[in-house]
């Protein structure tokens, strides 16, 4: 009987200790891109904001209608599409620090892993728009 109480439990343990890692408040753990140097991070908008200086790139993803209708102040538009193709010419440097966000955090950590897998070492998903990094700034139509 114990044996069948134990059978029977064991798909219910795997089952909650699978779901404990979906209900953590843990980030996820960093997830190295294949063939690079650099790993997947993901930050909040606080961390961000503490990383701003002269010397960092804030990149938005958005479309460039989303980023007209504003966008955190001195970010650089590059439609999360567009990354492969653009990217060199915009930030050459593949050691310079890059603050990836768009609105809700998916085309963020694409464009990231993307810049990862193109050589870039200092790159960080910031998320979504939702809880700003920086000062927002709408473009004058």
């Amino acid at each position: 009987m114990k044996k069948l109480i134990l059978i029977l439990m064991f798909p219910l343990l795997l089952l909650c200790a699978g779901c404990a890692a979906f209900l953590s408040d843990e980030p996820e753990s960093p997830v190295i891109s294949e063939g690079a140097n650099a790993e997947y991070i993901k930050i909040s908008p606080r961390e961000a904001r503490d990383m701003i200086t002269v010397d960092v790139v804030i990149l938005d993803v958005r479309t460039q209608e989303e980023y007209d209708a504003g966008h955190v102040a001195n970010a650089v538009l590059l439609p999360y599409d567009e990354v492969r193709e653009r990217i060199a010419a915009l930030v050459p440097d593949k050691d310079k620090i890059i603050l990836v966000y768009c609105r809700a955090g998916v085309r963020s950590k694409r464009a990231a892993l993307e810049l990862i897998e193109l050589g870039y070492t200092q790159v960080f998903d910031v998320g979504g728009m939702t809880d700003s990094i920086g000062e927002i700034v709408k473009e004058k139509t």
